[in-house]
């Protein structure tokens, strides 16, 4: 069979495996590295030999121990075709598995969970790579919670080629559990004992690397450094104790901030911020905000007070003054707050404190002043597998208010509500958006509470098809005045036809009312982009089902995060 003197390609051909073993094979082969090269035909010749049994060890890993490799060189011009044959053969089958913990490790959650999800199981073909993992993972889960000096004792997978079966035998022995010895902060702007109140355990706690993480974060989001690390000093661990590094590189002390936005509900505008991210050695903060849009001129300013500890608390004093005009209502209300939040309260983010609001508002050509003391709770919970785009997360939130006219207020009231956001994955391009919001309120006298103290639906984020707060219980003229009660529902199925543009369908329904609810329905499509700046919502909407007059397609624009 005639071949040039010099081929100056070569083809390798691979028939008999799917596409993953072909890659497997592939990058096994040494002829591969021949593609580019000119190469004599004896060397081909050679190389094609060593090839197959190349290929029979690739599959090994894979647990085909009795594959048959056939090989042949078909010459072409100016290129030499490289063309295998492969039949797998069956697969080693694990028979048996012995898999354990020897010491007090092994009565670790992570380390039973890793125990547990051992594969390949009992039954399932022997796969090297993921008896690698699953070794690997039972090893991570005994160091990563403390077991440092822990022994792979016996680590052995037996193939019978006879009879197509393996055994695995794996034996750990834990050793002692180290604890969390002294935490060493790098030179900071706070004295030692401040920064040592935000390790989140007691001293000489277990070791455990979701502590050190959880520290970690608690510095990150003190937003008073640039730069934090932390780093267990494995090497210098002794009488079971491990000490723990923290560099800490200060951040810029004082910020200022400059955005811009756009939205159906509040028109363009901007924010002015200006904080002062520590005022003193405590820790403390001062900040303050301008915002101007078509609707709404806002300016704020507070005092932070950090307290950290096991449970880190957050005391805030904040006063400022809003004018917000919408189709049905105007309101200029001057604020004083004081609010207490708590990060971690059995799960949710706590905040409980007392607001006075006191000004003057007119709703549906109804004029009132009013001055309002109340006390507010809220408590929130948000969990996502991405922050920024979520394609399965869930936040709900719970808000109460109470007032007692006999206290500095024009009206007694009570109010409930809840907020709840629901996404899930439909296919790996699309997801399922639900949500809903609920509230009750009850009042001495309900025309003394100022706009934002009554329900209202409509809007961007509300019910779309529908103005902003254009829903809502009406007076005898036919003005929206807000209502007692709120209901609100929302579906929506988005899907990404390119990385970072999709299209979406809505349906919206919701009642701001008093007595009787009347749905007032709202549905239409939507247009998405994962900007730079966050996810942009264009939505058409128009109602489908309403009594309102001045029905019409509206346009609600939207940016910021799904959670």
């Amino acid at each position: 069979m005639p071949f040039p003197a010099a081929a100056e390609h070569i083809v390798i051909q691979i028939a008999g495996l799917d596409d993953d073993l072909e890659a497997a094979v592939r990058a096994n082969l040494e002829l591969q590295q021949y593609i580019d090269r000119d190469t004599h035909p004896t060397q081909i010749q050679r190389l094609l030999e060593r090839g197959k049994d190349e290929i029979r060890r690739a599959l090994e890993p894979y647990g085909y121990y009795h594959s048959q490799v056939t090989g042949e060189l078909l010459p072409g011009g100016d290129r030499v075709t490289a063309s295998y044959r492969v039949i797998p053969g069956e697969r080693v089958i694990v028979r048996d598995k012995r898999v354990e913990v020897l010491g007090p490790g092994a009565a670790l959650p992570a380390v039973s969970r890793a125990i547990e999800s051992f594969a390949p199981a009992v039954g399932e073909p022997l796969e090297h790579g993921l008896y690698e993992d699953s070794k690997a993972a039972v090893n991570s889960a005994l160091q990563l919670n403390g077991y440092l000096d822990a022994d792979l004792e016996r680590h052995r997978v037996e193939v019978t080629r006879a009879t197509l079966s393996a055994t695995i035998d794996l034996r750990w022995r834990s050793g002692q559990r180290y604890r969390i010895g002294a935490v060493r902060f790098s030179d900071a702007q706070f004295p030692d004992a401040f920064l040592q109140r935000y390790i989140p355990c007691e001293p000489q706690a277990p070791y455990d690397i979701e502590t050190l993480l959880t520290l970690q974060q608690r510095l990150v989001d003190a937003d008073y450094f640039a730069t934090v690390s932390v780093q267990p000093a494995i090497d210098e661990r002794d009488a079971g104790l491990v000490p723990v590094d923290v560099l800490l590189i200060p951040a810029k002390r004082t910020v200022y901030t400059a955005s811009a936005f756009v939205s159906t509900d509040a028109g363009p505008g901007g924010r002015l911020g200006i904080e002062r991210r520590w005022l003193n050695t405590r820790g403390h903060k001062l900040g303050g905000e301008v915002e101007f849009s078509t609707r709404v001129q806002a300016y704020s300013s507070y005092y932070r007070i950090p307290r950290p500890g096991r449970q880190s608390r957050l005391y805030s004093i904040a006063g400022g003054y809003r004018d917000e005009q919408t189709d049905s209502s105007r309101s200029r209300l001057a604020r004083l707050s004081v609010i207490e939040a708590l990060d971690d309260w059995h799960g949710y983010a706590r905040t409980l404190g007392l607001q006075y609001l006191n000004g003057d508002f007119t709703v549906a050509d109804e004029q009132r002043s009013s001055s309002l003391l109340y006390a507010e709770g809220n408590l929130g919970r948000k969990r996502a597998n991405d922050l920024v785009f979520p394609s399965q997360g869930l936040s709900v939130t719970y808000t109460a208010r109470l007032a007692a006219q006999a206290l500095l207020s024009d009206t007694s009231l009570l109010q409930l509500r809840t907020d709840a956001k629901w996404i899930r994955p439909v296919t790996d391009r699309s997801r399922l958006i639900l949500r809903a919001s609920l509230g009750a309120l009850e009042a001495g006298d309900f025309s003394a509470l100022p706009p934002e103290l009554r329900f209202f639906a409509g809007g961007d984020r509300s019910v779309r098809g529908f103005d902003y707060q254009q829903i809502g219980a009406r007076n005898a003229a036919g003005g929206v005045i807000g209502g007692r009660y709120l209901a609100v529902a929302s579906a929506e199925m988005e899907y990404y036809f390119v990385e970072n543009w999709g299209a979406a369908l809505f349906v919206d329904a919701g009642d701001a009312f008093n007595s009787d609810l009347n749905a007032n329905i709202g549905a239409g499509i939507g247009l998405r982009w994962k900007s730079p700046v966050g996810i942009v919502r264009v939505d058409l909407g128009v109602p489908v089902h309403t009594d309102l007059p001045d029905d019409g397609l509206r346009i609600h624009l939207m940016i910021g995060p799904d959670l």
